[in-house]
């Protein structure tokens, strides 16, 4: 049976509604930020759970990883009580927007730089954990754009990141990924916090941006 021409006419048109809505406007994404300033729009900003390490640099990463984190923070992959907290409170158009916003405030391409060449040890894990395999060249151009960039990121944000994936059983701590598990699992946490300072020491896309009130 032949569908209707109004049916379909009205199913292009919902489709294109739909489409639209999450249609991303870095615009309002800085104006919906104001709820992220206050850690991660201060350079140098320390949190203090579950250990004291500074925020993440986040301008410069991906729209689409953006979303990914922030979606698995709302279902519960990623746990951290803050972050949770406020990717729950997150419309599907509220994440779209906030990551074109930061997405598009990245570095000055730091990552088209080489780094310095890992010391033979700090080679020998990055290679166990094959981790250029999908965080690409210089470990700032993933394979997939939903797949962060490391290369420049605070150490000690990376090593409780590393960690997070080795931690089961615990309702506040630990992210549910089953491939960074797997890669973050075979290693002891001195041999994590190595591989955290040499990718933090490389040059970088990602930044700090700070708000004008905190300047």
């Amino acid at each position: 049976m032949k569908t209707p021409l109004s049916a379909l006419i009205a199913l292009t048109l919902a489709t294109g509604f739909a489409a639209a809505a999450h249609a991303q406007d870095a615009e309002a994404g800085k104006k919906k930020a104001a709820m992220c300033i206050g850690c991660h729009g201060i350079p140098g900003y320390q949190a203090s759970f579950p250990e004291i390490h500074k925020v993440p640099m986040i301008s410069g990463q991906s729209d689409k990883y953006i979303v990914a984190a922030l979606n698995a923070y709302k279902k519960g992959e990623r746990k951290h009580p803050s972050m949770r907290a406020i990717a729950v409170s997150l419309s599907d158009q509220d994440m779209a927007d906030l990551a074109a916003f930061y997405a598009a405030n990245a570095g000055p391409s730091g990552a088209a730089a080489s780094g310095a060449t890992p010391p033979a040890e700090v080679a020998a894990l990055l290679t166990k954990g094959n981790c250029a395999s999908c965080h690409g060249d210089n470990y700032s151009k993933p394979i997939d754009p939903s797949y962060p960039k490391l290369a420049g990121q605070h150490a000690d944000y990376l090593y409780v990141a590393l960690k997070a994936y080795q931690t089961e059983g615990n309702p506040q701590v630990g992210r549910g990924n089953a491939i960074m598990a797997g890669m973050a699992k075979p290693f002891s946490h001195a041999e994590l916090k190595k591989m955290a300072g040499y990718l933090a020491s490389l040059p970088s896309d990602l930044k700090t941006v700070p708000e004008s009130r905190f300047r």
